[in-house]
């Protein structure tokens, strides 16, 4: 009995070291220039991350006839749940993780804060946001510099009829801040 309980115990040490910090940061701070702001992401598994981003970003204007023509500035929250597929492969292929370099797949959400505008005549007031799914690559060098780029679509709802349109996110930055766990290579 004794050595059923001692195999249980080792199973699960091997399955939870397993599980812990192989891949991903445990939390990283950067700094972005392209879309000014600040970004924030943490480790929530092996492969999987929170990113969370407060900053100026260039993004359509979803009030418009036609939004993807017309771009503007506007101060934004976005989020993703970024879970990196290829950590595995790039570590054998003797490539760096280091910073969440990798591809990921994210459902992502953000919520614009324009204020008051007027879009081909018309007053547009109040917060809009969308709620969709892109995919990315992340990089990240020893000297900090990072960049990310992600793509997909996700619908836009607001004080505007709800459609769905185009997403693409543009991270130029340094990591400022970061706690290193276990990260291969």
């Amino acid at each position: 009995m004794w050595r059923f309980f001692i195999l249980i115990w080792l199973g699960t040490a091997v399955s939870a070291n397993a599980q812990f910090g192989k891949n991903c940061e445990v939390r990283q701070v950067k700094l972005n220039l392209f879309n000014p702001g600040i970004e924030y992401e943490m480790g929530l598994g092996v492969n999987s991350t929170l990113d969370i981003r407060v900053a100026w970003q260039v993004a359509l204007e979803p009030a418009s006839s036609e939004p993807i023509e017309n771009y503007d500035f506007f101060p934004a929250i976005t989020a993703q749940n970024r879970y990196y597929h290829n950590f595995n492969s790039r570590h054998r292929r003797g490539r760096s993780i280091y910073g969440n370099s990798g591809n990921y797949l994210a459902p992502s959400i953000a919520l614009f804060s324009p204020g008051e505008r007027i879009v081909e005549g018309i007053l547009v007031d109040g917060l809009h946001g969308y709620a969709g799914l892109v995919y990315g690559i992340q990089r990240s060098f020893d000297a900090g510099f990072s960049f990310s780029i992600d793509a997909g679509a996700g619908y836009y709802v607001g004080p505007f009829k709800g459609a769905i349109h185009p997403v693409v996110n543009l991270s130029i930055g340094w990591i400022i801040s970061e706690k290193r766990w276990c990260v291969g290579l």
